[in-house]
């Protein structure tokens, strides 16, 4: 049985603790640090930049797994590969030069993403599969946490596990992952889970055993049902 990883999402934690929230969700059994990041124009909501990153840094040694939900992305790569990104995901509608973008992350010592729309179709993977180390699926329209599932992203999982074949590739998936939806896009083919308001919900850094008993739930039900 392979085991899931989870990801929790710092946007559903409390802003105003975070080094707090990071050692209590590390502590909980995350296996990796989702952030989010977010510029009012790409999408309808600002989050924390580069800085903000590099403050966090210091708190952990868990792979921090950034989205940039920004455009243009390219002129920002090399400061959050900087600040302490070990993963770098941009998105396929932020820019015109998917391929350049892959490469920059590459060049920069980092691991490179791509992050799918729920309107985007996974055929516009074809040409930089090779340029990939993960796939980030969006199972809601990214900009804002708490929305709820889309069920026809769970196909969408399926076929980009097909295109891949045998490549070295992580399938992710964020956007209403909860212990219910969890096993459904694990069967699909992911591997890698972004959790926010699943993992955060009801918990604090004093009571950080509700984050471990999510976590814990959550990998659970997607293991049973993992490919």
């Amino acid at each position: 049985m392979t085991s899931t990883l989870i990801a929790p999402s710092m946007l559903a934690c409390d802003f105003s603790r975070l080094r707090d929230e990071i050692k209590a969700v590390e502590g909980a059994g995350a296996d990796w640090i989702h952030l989010d990041v977010m510029d009012g124009h790409f999408v309808p909501n600002i989050t924390f930049g580069p800085n903000v990153i590099a403050a966090m840094r210091p708190h952990t040694d868990k792979v921090f797994d950034t989205h940039l939900m920004i455009a243009p992305c390219d002129p920002y790569l090399e400061a959050f590969a900087k600040a302490g990104s070990d993963v770098i995901t941009v998105h396929a509608e932020a820019g015109p030069h998917l391929d350049r973008s892959l490469q920059a992350i590459r060049a920069l010592g980092k691991k490179a993403a791509v992050s799918l729309n729920p309107g985007t179709p996974e055929s516009v993977l074809e040409y930089v599969l090779d340029r990939l180390d993960l796939i980030l699926v969006m199972s809601v329209n990214p900009g804002f946490g708490g929305q709820k599932f889309i069920p026809a992203v769970i196909d969408k999982v399926a076929r980009i596990r097909d295109m891949i074949g045998d490549r070295p590739i992580d399938i992710e998936v964020d956007g209403g992952v909860t212990a219910e939806t969890a096993p459904l896009v694990t069967a699909a083919g992911a591997n890698v889970l972004v959790v926010g308001s699943a993992v955060f919900k009801g918990g604090s850094p004093e009571n950080a055993q509700v984050y471990e008993r999510h976590i814990k739930t959550i990998r659970a039900t997607a293991d049973a049902a993992h490919v």
